[in-house]
């Protein structure tokens, strides 16, 4: 008779298996030399890559993508780090306020979000338009940062930029030189989730961006509105290498930075 805890292995690994094979499923029929994009294999073949990549729409769309991400991570860090600075370090009149309503958005579903922030906008006559998307979506990803962020300076203590600055050093300089290198792994992290999550997400932006614009999910969505081209397959094979890749590819980066930093300090001491 199994135990209590083989039981739970085995519910985990199956749970695991039912969120992850229509992934796996995805990415072996990108290779599929069947016209179709269906079972069964007939081959190995990197068509739907070349058909890809000769695609423009998609092509396009791949670099709308690339470009609200980036805008989008790069906006939700700076904002997201001077928030967890005040809310951490400072007291202020309606601190609590303010906190609740920088992690409001992941509270609140994001179809509701969507309508509400459209509805507004549309109510300040303000037609749709790239920077109403990017708008959104620092909207939605901004308390990813924030929360990231904010968990990490707790944990930095207080007396080190106190030392630093009874050295003779600015509030400026501490924060760069102190603050900002102690809390940047979690000021990397809150840009990786800022970045993956407005490029994955396609519940805001349909409501969000303006005709002729489209990102990579909305793309995949008005191709499966017409038919199941194994192109579809391509793409979503390369959108799961590429939101898996990215954050392996920093964490990488910073390990090796990390290790630098350490065999520099050990060969001054």
């Amino acid at each position: 008779m199994m135990s209590g805890w083989s039981l739970i292995r085995i519910a985990t690994i199956l749970v695991y298996l039912f969120l992850f094979a229509p992934v796996a499923v995805v990415i072996l029929l990108a290779f599929n030399a069947n016209q179709f994009g269906a079972f069964p294999i007939e081959g190995f073949s990197m068509r739907w890559f070349e058909a890809l990549w000769n695609n423009d729409a998609i092509v396009r769309a791949f670099k709308t993508s690339l470009i609200l991400g980036a805008l989008t991570s790069a906006i939700s860090t700076t904002l997201g780090t001077l928030a967890a600075l005040a809310m951490v370090r400072y007291d202020f009149p309606g601190k609590r306020s303010i906190s609740t309503l920088l992690v409001a958005p992941i509270l609140i579903p994001e179809v509701v979000l969507a309508v509400a922030l459209l509805l507004f906008l549309q109510f300040l006559s303000m037609p749709k338009s790239f920077g109403l998307l990017l708008m959104g979506h620092v909207v939605f990803t901004l308390p990813f940062v924030v929360l990231v962020v904010q968990a990490r300076l707790v944990s930095i203590r207080r007396d080190v930029e106190e030392a630093a600055m009874s050295l003779g050093a600015t509030p400026i300089q501490t924060f760069f030189e102190i603050t900002l290198p102690l809390m940047m792994p979690a000021v990397m992290a809150g840009m990786l989730f800022s970045f993956t999550i407005s490029f994955d997400d396609i519940t805001g932006t349909l409501f969000w961006k303006p005709g002729g614009v489209e990102t990579v999910p909305t793309q995949i969505f008005a191709m499966l509105r017409n038919s199941i081209s194994p192109e579809i397959n391509a793409l979503g094979a390369v959108m799961v290498i590429f939101t898996i890749a990215l954050p392996l590819i920093a964490t990488a980066i910073a390990r090796v930075a990390s290790a630098q930093k350490i065999r520099a300090q050990k060969t001054t001491a």
